[in-house]
């Protein structure tokens, strides 16, 4: 009996009281054989160090388990929360650049809204000023021309009148030989 476990040891204990036996006139008391009783517990209680160390083993086991599934559990969360702060970086990152990125592309828009009104407005002055040395220009073509009309009518005036006194000269002449 002694390689027994203690549940079959305990199954036969249960037996042996459910068949024995009831004493006369009561239905609640039985009949054993003492003996055989005490026999099965002491293997029951020989056997119930082991089966009690192997259930503190079974529990220890769980516990050791337990902890260390805790431990997993607290690496993996640890390891999620970092994965998360570095995609909440990265994205961080990712807007810092984009945000950059537009204030460089404003700034570039706005330089170059300055840069084509500056050139316009040098383009503009130049337009004018060239404009006013055209116009300085032909005022002085209209005034050489009105000169030099003047001076041609003098000129023509004066041939004429040259030519006038040539042409009396010899009447006088003429005239006088006469």
């Amino acid at each position: 009996m002694a390689n027994r476990d203690v549940e079959n040891l305990i199954d036969m204990l249960y037996d042996m009281v459910n068949d024995a036996k009831n004493m006369p006139l009561s239905s609640d008391k039985c009949v054993i054989d003492r003996d055989a009783a005490l026999d099965l517990l002491d293997e029951i209680r020989a056997g119930l160090p082991a089966e009690l160390k192997r259930a503190q083993d079974l529990i220890q086991a769980k516990e050791d388990y337990v902890n260390s599934a805790k431990r997993e559990v607290g690496r993996m969360m640890q390891k999620a929360e970092n994965d998360a702060k570095s995609r909440v970086s990265d994205s961080e990152v990712v807007a810092a650049a984009r945000e950059r990125g537009h204030e460089i592309i404003q700034r570039a828009e706005d330089r170059s809204n300055e840069m084509y009104r500056v050139v316009n407005e040098y383009t503009e002055d130049a337009l004018r000023r060239t404009e006013e040395a055209i116009q300085a220009a032909l005022e002085e073509v209209k005034q050489s021309r009105v000169r030099f009309r003047a001076a041609s009518a003098a000129r023509r005036q004066k041939d004429r009148e040259e030519l006038s006194r040539s042409a009396r000269k010899p009447d006088k002449e003429t005239e006088e030989n006469s």
